[in-house]
């Protein structure tokens, strides 16, 4: 198990246990996360999964791949240089730890 950290753009933060695999659009939804809609299931084709990475910890992420820097152009709020897509980050020991924030808008 993975513990991952969502802090919603009202400053409310939940922190969750996800199995090792899973997105972490996945732990988002199956825990009642607020912010994240995963509108296409987590197949990287509507960006209502971004979110902001903790700056310290993008160096601890797999580069996002063409198709998910694609749909970072399509993001409701602010992209910036830690946006990413949850549906595209993947739960495993070497995120323990992570925090996502979540923007105000996803649509």
């Amino acid at each position: 198990m993975t513990q991952i950290t969502y802090v919603e753009a009202n400053g409310q933060s939940t922190t969750v246990d996800l199995p090792d695999g899973w997105n972490l659009m996945q732990g988002a939804i199956v825990n009642g996360v607020e912010g994240i809609l995963g509108e296409c299931g987590g197949s990287c084709a509507c960006a209502t999964c971004h979110c902001y990475v903790d700056e310290a910890r993008l160096g601890d992420l797999p580069p996002p791949s063409e198709t998910e820097l694609d749909m970072l152009e399509n993001v409701a709020a602010e992209r910036r240089a830690n946006s990413r897509l949850a549906c595209q980050l993947k739960a495993s020991p070497a995120l323990a730890g992570l925090i996502l924030s979540l923007p105000a808008i996803q649509e």
